[in-house]
């Protein structure tokens, strides 16, 4: 592989505009995820304590989030999303 002084600028900001934008749609995903969970347990008139909607809105681990919709759909409180 070249050093990236032998390598057009165009691959490299190709390079980083690729990174950027694969980043920006995981993060999008994950800001989808939770506003999800948020609305399914508003909706089912759930009580969501500061601290469980910041775990929330923070994680960006998009198969814990994923588990977080799912268990959002049947929870009888918030804290139960985070049980195991």
């Amino acid at each position: 592989m070249k050093s990236s002084a032998e390598l057009p600028l165009g691959f490299i900001a190709t390079e980083f505009l690729e990174r950027g934008v694969a980043r920006g749609r995981k993060e999008g995903e994950a800001k989808g995820e939770a506003k999800a969970i948020l609305l399914m347990l508003s909706a089912r008139g759930l009580t969501v304590s500061d601290e469980a909607r910041e775990r929330i809105t923070t994680c960006e681990d998009l198969d814990q989030l994923e588990t977080w919709v799912r268990r959002a759909a049947t929870a009888e409180t918030t804290e139960d999303l985070f049980s195991t």
